[in-house]
């Protein structure tokens, strides 16, 4: 025994001695495995403490040892006997006064590992009194109690994965925290005065008292009668104390929310806050300070809302040191503040009046903002992170002029924002003082009064006249895209804009055509009317200029484009929208009819007008039942071109799926105009998919069956079976050469496929073989994906084929179901082992939370019809989980269940048994989750 104890202790400093280097991928996936297999384990225990009483043996071995008794508390109790639990307690308070000097990551796991234990073992009934008595009295071991008296809360209130009942935990945790609450307290007063004190006693302290006021169990009214209250606020004037002050005093002084109750506490607080103050002003060369203080005064802010508003004069210095930490130059630490300006807005919008005090402060921070959205004046300083990182900062305290407007109108903000505008143009001002307040504009946006006839003309007036920078031109053509649905009441600033935009796709940077596309989209999305008589304008304008604008750009255009399109007359639209698409379809057939093969660029401006025709589509739509003049007979047309495109370009895959997705549009387009060319689509996807394997081609025969798949028409019904088995049939070609992983596409194409069937012509799926190349692809997608959209629609299908009516049998089914049913029977009995093994596999492993109700149906359906297969299938599944998704403990006890429910005939102890086993997989995932962070860094 000692030899095989010895055999793993040296196992475990072998394993742990990979993190060390700089291992491969699978070493370290190796060793991490076999670690969290070990922690398991029963004989853990006895190991673990071996190691810890072994002084000889490597720090990061006894790290690990008193990491694993952790683990064992929090999740492996119930594998000691109750004579054995109090030893092990006795265990750990003797590890913990072996390593009472350290190292501190040992004393923790111990303090960690006692509180879970103390949590749920009633048979030790004093913990608190028995650790105060233990260590409390020796300055040498009083750091361990402290340390015990900090895990404590925080690990009863974060017990979520700890296995006892609420009702337990709740008379546990009173008798542990509760009942301790003001011993606890008091001992911390003592400690506190004792002379000789040092720092890192005293920042111990105050976690401890962070701890038990975040816990709730130490109320403040109770800690302001001790000398911490004072302690917390002085310890800010040191350093190695200032992080556990701050967070001491936030804690203290969120715990006085309930103002009623903590108006004394309040009383006290607020002194000490203003006496901050002006320490804002000496510690500007501190961000650590300042991000301290800042955190402070937000969370006074914050939690004394009320008291502002109502008490305004004694509350206000602190809306004031929170404006001076929103001025910080830091922008980490700006941040911190805006929850505070936000919820002060809220609350300032629902009274009547505004008081000035108020007013002032917003008026100020509508100034501060501004500025912090200066650009850096050299940017070439910063590195791409940096600034990508100072562009979301904009973003974000964009939001805060936004609380601006709420306070004081979007009038006097933006006023205040064309103010410094102007000012900025007229002297020698840098780009960066005219780009900010355009900035500020385009987030005010949202705010604006649409009706606005004051500061609005004046915005709009001066954009024209902007200097010619492109960050300006950039911001300015943001500003125009924001206020479109303004621009829609006054269409007389329309064509001078358009003509500023318009300018705009000229711009060597390229950020400005792209903002430009953007102003165009918002100006036709919001104002389709008032630019109807553009139209030809723009046509010319997207034939002269298209070349120079960048794809995605272009694709925003004709998007707009439709806009404009649709809010005209019908037959007007219609013939727009013919000329646009010809245009198009034109290029499309000059590459059919062009001898040999087109070029690559030229393949590429194909594939980009498709992408252009697709965004055009999609806005207009359709007409509903009655196609204009202008559409009649050209549905037929466009396919013959479409047809003979894919014909000698089927292969090449950007034009084969930019092509689908226009025959998508086209489908809704044209809707019943469609059904005559429907033979001769299905027939070309088929045909394309057979013979590239490209996913879109199975995509567009789904839509169809979606929109046509009810015809009864005898040659239509003919057309789907003759398309669904030559469809499964290359999927399982696919299937056979390539892996699972590598047809993710093809896949989920194919299961949205055989959705479609199963809704509207089950006469076809339920048909062999495609109905058995159907299944298998379903099977194979619950453990080949990790598409949570791929994988439900794969259990739909399941659930479609083996829940269907045709399996009960019933005097007054159609006469075809007993066909359905044989199908179905044969292919069940050919792949349910798989199937089986994959619904099992992936309960416990990646299925979404939201599928397990219908693999809970699948396997009542199984446990009704077909108990004997289920039955022999049970066990060598549940051999196939890996350990690390569920327990061997739970997989027997799931079998015993489900073999139980099977000879009872109970199909609802079958989904119980499910749930069961989905819980205790999840149970064990938290637990590697929580204990797998073995590096370099640990050890």
């Amino acid at each position: 025994m000692a030899s095989s104890q010895e055999a793993t202790i040296q196992s475990i400093v072998a394993a742990l001695g990979v993190f060390g280097g700089a291992p491969s991928k699978d070493a370290l996936d190796q060793a991490n495995t076999w670690l969290q297999d070990f922690q398991h384990s029963a004989d853990a225990w006895d190991v673990c403490n071996t190691l810890l009483v072994t002084p000889t043996a490597p720090e990061q071995a006894r790290f690990f040892a008193a990491q694993t008794f952790r683990a064992k508390v929090t999740y492996d109790l119930a594998q000691l006997d109750a004579s054995l639990l109090l030893p092990l307690r006795d265990t750990l308070i003797a590890a913990l006064e072996t390593y009472a000097a350290g190292p501190r990551r040992i004393i923790v796991q111990l303090c960690l590992a006692l509180s879970c234990f103390a949590l749920q073992t009633a048979q030790w009934e004093q913990p608190v009194q028995d650790m105060i008595e233990r260590f409390g009295k020796n300055p040498a071991t009083v750091p361990v109690l402290l340390q015990f008296l900090k895990v404590l809360p925080e690990e009863i209130m974060d017990s979520h994965r700890i296995p006892i009942t609420n009702e337990f935990y709740k008379e546990r945790s009173a008798q542990l925290l509760t009942a301790n609450a003001n011993a606890v307290l008091e001992l911390l007063a003592m400690y506190i005065q004792a002379q000789g004190i040092t720092a890192p006693l005293q920042s111990q302290i105050l976690l401890v008292v962070k701890s038990w006021i975040a816990s709730g169990e130490i109320l403040a009214g109770s800690l302001a009668r001790t000398p911490i209250f004072d302690l917390a606020f002085d310890a800010l004037a040191s350093d190695p104390l200032f992080d556990a002050a701050v967070d001491t005093v936030c804690d203290i002084i969120h715990e006085t929310q309930e103002l009623d109750e903590n108006m004394q506490v309040v009383e006290r607080i607020l002194p000490r806050l203003i006496a901050l103050k002006p320490l804002l002003a000496t510690s500007h060369d501190d961000p650590d300070r300042m991000r301290g203080y800042t955190r402070i005064f937000t969370e006074a802010g914050e939690t004394y809302r009320t008291l502002l508003l109502d008490h305004t004069q004694t509350f206000y210095p602190i809306v004031e040191a929170l404006a001076e930490c929103t001025a910080y130059t830091d922008l980490d630490v700006v941040p911190i503040t805006f929850t505070f300006w936000y919820r002060l807005a809220q609350s300032l919008g629902k009274r009547s009046t505004v008081p000035p005090l108020f007013i002032q402060a917003y008026q100020a921070l509508v100034n501060i903002t501004i500025r912090h959205l200066h650009f850096p004046a050299d940017q070439s300083s910063m590195t791409l992170q940096e600034l990508d990182d100072f562009r979301a900062f904009r973003h974000h305290i964009g939001d805060t002029l936004k609380d601006c407007c709420h306070v004081l109108g979007s009038e006097m903000c933006l006023k205040r924002a064309y103010e410094l505008l102007t000012t900025a143009m007229t002297g020698a001002q840098t780009w960066q003082e005219v780009e900010a307040p355009l900035f500020s504009m385009r987030s005010m946006g949202a705010q604006m009064d649409v009706k606005d006839e004051s500061v609005i003309p004046l915005i709009m007036d001066v954009i024209p006249q902007l200097p010619n920078h492109p960050r300006v031109r950039y911001s300015a053509t943001l500003v125009i895209a924001r206020y479109t649905e303004w621009l829609n009441l006054h269409p007389s600033y329309i064509p001078g804009l358009m003509t500023f935009v318009s300018a705009g796709f000229d711009d060597a940077d390229s950020e400005v055509p792209a903002a430009s596309s953007q102003a165009i989209f918002y100006m036709c999305k919001d104002c389709p009317t008032h630019l109807i008589t553009f139209v030809p304008t723009l046509h010319t304008f997207i034939k002269t200029v298209g070349p120079k604008i960048v794809q995605d750009d272009m694709v925003q255009i004709y998007e707009a484009m439709a806009h404009v399109l649709v809010s005209m007359p019908m037959d007007e639209c219609a013939q727009w929208l013919k000329t646009f698409s010809l245009e198009i379809l034109h290029e499309v057939h000059a590459v059919v009819v062009k001898p040999g093969l087109a070029g690559r660029d030229e393949l590429r401006r194909i594939a980009d007008g498709l992408e252009r025709l697709e965004a055009m589509l999609h806005v207009v739509r359709g007409w509903g039942d009655t196609l204009p003049p202008a559409c009649r007979g050209t549905c037929g047309e466009i396919w013959t071109v479409f047809d003979q495109f894919l014909a000698k370009y089927g292969l090449h895959f950007p034009l084969a799926d930019a092509s689908s997705r226009v025959l998508r549009q086209g489908l809704q387009l044209f809707q019943d105009a469609v059904l005559p060319i429907v033979p001769s689509v299905m027939q070309r996807m088929t045909s394309s998919f057979e013979t590239s394997g490209f996913a879109c081609y199975l995509w567009i025969n789904a839509k169809i069956m979606a929109q046509f798949g009810t015809e009864e028409a005898a040659e239509y019904r003919a057309l789907y079976l003759d398309v669904f088995t030559r469809s499964s049939a290359k999927v399982v070609q696919l299937m056979q050469t390539k892996s699972t992983h590598e047809l993710p596409d093809v896949l989920d194409d194919y299961i949205n496929y055989l959705l479609q069937l199963s809704d509207h012509a089950p006469d076809v799926l339920f048909t062999l073989p495609g109905l058995s190349a159907g299944f298998h692809a379903a099977v194979e997608v619950l453990t080949s994906t990790r598409n949570d959209d791929a994988i439900g629609n794969a259990l739909f299908v399941l659930r479609a084929i083996l829940v269907h009516d045709s399996l009960r049998a019933s005097p007054t089914a159609p006469p075809k179901w007993a066909g359905y049913a044989t199908a179905i029977r044969s292919v069940f009995a050919e792949q349910h082992p798989q199937l089986i093994k994959n619904l099992l596999t992936g309960v416990v492993d990646d299925f979404p939370h939201e599928t397990l109700h219908t693999v809970s149906v699948i396997l009542s359906a199984m446990a009704a019809i077909w108990p004997n297969e289920l039955a022999a299938c049970l066990a060598s599944s549940l051999e196939a989980m890996p350990t690390k998704a569920v327990a061997p403990a739970a997989k027997a006890m799931f079998l015993n269940q489900v073999t139980v429910a099977l000879r009872a005939g109970d199909q609802n102890a079958v989904k119980n048994a499910l749930m069961t086993l989905v819980r205790e997989s999840r149970k064990t995932k938290d637990r590697r989750h929580a204990f797998s962070q073995y590096d370099s860094s640990q050890y």
